[in-house]
């Protein structure tokens, strides 16, 4: 019988896009929510000597080595020297380009599985999560269990109590892949035509990172700053958060870089009739209750 390994979705209820790092990657602040029913599963089998990791079905348009649970499987292999030989059956639920972290979170499950299979050659978890980061930012997240504040590229994580118990999640997944790459290079024009429209030889305020921390002390402020070059290129998912809106959400956002809305409906019954509205036209969505989430003491 096979392992079997599970993968969730998350959610960026707040994600601010703070500045430009020198290496070119960009300084964020945004808080990650654990989605437990949405998630891929990973079916472990062993595989035949010498095999490596072998992953199946082939993701559409990604290579096998380029595959995140493959990047995984073969970066835990070159700082361990534990390489087992498996056959991993990869069924995604999570859809891709929709800024729910699907590829990071299976990447995830299997660096949990290899370090549970390596005994004495297992890493400490800082190392463990290092390693995770070189793999993908959203990565060392899904190492852990419970929201989080994420800092830096993501990966400077800090774990929060957080008490999510009156919402109901209605998640909407449409048919459309945002190419994380490409909305962070809209969102780089988009911050200098900004800073050319104001004449920043006289700005009393900078686009720098230091002057766009968050002004609420609230742990959630439901906001995206990716909307700002998201929505103009692709309109239909400015209507569908307005739509959510008008059907009851206390609040709605797009997740990541997108296509996901994710919006928060105080009263079940009105989430339920929402979801049923955008089924009917042809949209697919995932709806669960949320939950309070405590910190573990150390």
């Amino acid at each position: 019988m096979p392992d079997i390994l599970e993968a969730p979705a998350k959610i960026n209820l707040s994600l601010w896009i703070l500045g430009l790092r020198a290496n070119g990657y960009h300084e964020l602040e945004s808080l990650f929510v654990p989605v437990p029913g949405l998630a891929d599963t990973l079916e472990v089998s062993p595989g035949a000597p010498g095999s490596g990791c072998l992953v199946t079905p082939e993701l559409p348009g990604t290579p096998a080595e380029k595959n995140l649970v493959f990047r995984a499987w073969k970066a835990y292999a070159q700082a361990t020297g534990n390489a087992p030989d498996i056959e991993v059956r990869l069924i995604k639920r999570i859809p891709t380009g929709a800024g729910l972290g699907g590829g990071s979170s299976d990447a995830a499950a299997m660096l949990r599985w290899l370090q549970a299979q390596a005994g004495g050659r297992a890493l400490p978890q800082a190392d463990l999560g290092r390693l995770a980061a070189g793999i993908g930012a959203d990565v060392p997240f899904f190492l852990q269990d419970g929201p989080a504040w994420a800092r830096g590229i993501g990966d400077e994580l800090t774990p929060v109590a957080l008490d999510l118990s009156a919402f109901t999640l209605l998640l909407v997944l449409p048919p459309v892949h945002v190419s994380t790459a490409w909305a962070y290079g809209a969102w780089d024009d988009h911050a200098r035509r900004q800073a050319d429209a104001r004449d920043c030889s006289e700005c009393l305020t900078t686009l720098a990172s230091t002057h766009k921390r968050r002004g609420s002390l609230s742990p959630v402020v439901v906001q995206n700053d990716f909307e700002a070059v998201v929505f103009p290129a692709y309109p239909d998912l400015r209507v569908q958060k307005e739509r959510l809106l008008k059907m009851g959400a206390a609040a709605a956002a797009m997740s990541g870089s997108g296509a996901g809305l994710a919006a928060l409906f105080r009263e079940r019954r009105l989430a339920l009739e929402a979801a049923d509205v955008l089924r009917t036209n042809g949209l697919p969505v995932h709806i669960e209750a949320l939950r309070k989430w405590g910190v573990a003491k150390r």
